[in-house]
């Protein structure tokens, strides 16, 4: 087994190694995926990243893996990622990326920020998916403190509960709970936001498969949506995560634009030793 190279990069503290496996596919076990992810003992990550060859009309294909081996529809803080370094890799000012989630399209602002069509919200209680029917701006769902949340799916199943005090929710023993519910099938991103006065959100979020992390793209693009149906925000607004703002706006077809900063961390090898699995002791 070689050697494999990565890349580690970061949108607001959200992490991710980086894998290119353009030329060629790297065999990664759910054990492998779950090493590396050690933040002790592997890399550490939020996502791993893998870019594959593509037959769409796309660049690149992206395949997301949890910190806990499983495999997510889509990431918008690692596309944010993935469209800065295929820009400068194909000095391209525009770059489209195929998931499983379907086509998202980034570009440059201005400013120099990556900015991501997130593509439409589904909204129907089979798409997100919940298991029984129900009107997903207020699903019958109640933990704790937490209760009547909207539920979004953007390329992945979100439930947003709104809250007088995000940062007073103790998300560390209710995100668990909730994203196991069962009128989950597939699981879910569990967010809990708060409108701040200056009509900005606080928002801390539970990622399905990972835990809490410092900012979540996909739950940032639930968020404004759901504070759109709620008649909390207009189309546009800032969200302030646990590693930064996001700056969201819903197009008016309807899609969701996420707009941040990202970052390069460093450059390494997975070593054979590490991709075996979990060390013992």
């Amino acid at each position: 087994m070689e050697q494999i190279p990565f890349i580690k990069m970061h949108g607001l503290g959200n992490d991710f190694v980086i894998v290119d496996g353009r030329d060629s596919k790297p065999d990664l076990s759910v054990a492998a995926l779950q090493a590396i992810a050690d933040r002790h003992r592997g890399v550490g990550y939020d996502q791993l990243i893998v870019l594959e060859p593509t037959t769409a009309q796309a660049d690149v294909f992206m395949r997301i893996y949890n910190a806990d081996g499983s495999e997510s529809e889509a990431c918008g803080n690692a596309t944010r990622c993935v469209v800065n370094m295929l820009m400068d890799e194909m000095s391209k000012e525009a770059v489209v990326v195929e998931t499983l989630a379907g086509l998202l399209a980034g570009t440059k602002d201005s400013s120099g920020v990556i900015v991501v069509d997130m593509g439409k919200p589904a909204l129907d209680w089979q798409q997100i998916p919940l298991s029984n029917a129900q009107d997903t701006a207020h699903v019958d769902l109640v933990a704790g403190p937490l209760n009547d949340p909207v539920a979004v799916n953007m390329g992945n199943p979100h439930a947003v509960f709104f809250v007088d005090d995000a940062e007073q929710i103790n998300l560390e023993k209710w995100g668990p709970i909730l994203e196991n519910d069962r009128i989950f099938p597939e699981r879910a991103n569990i967010s809990v936001a708060s409108k701040m006065p200056n009509g900005d959100f606080r928002l801390r979020v539970w990622e399905r498969g990972v835990g809490i992390t410092l900012a979540c793209g996909s739950a940032a693009c639930a968020t404004i949506v759901a504070a759109n149906i709620r008649g909390l925000s207009g189309p546009s607004a800032r969200l302030h995560l646990n590693g930064g703002p996001l700056d969201m706006r819903i197009g008016e077809s309807g899609n969701v634009f996420m707009g941040g900063a990202i970052a390069t961390a460093f450059r390494g090898y997975l070593d054979p030793t590490l991709l075996r699995g979990p060390a013992n002791g």
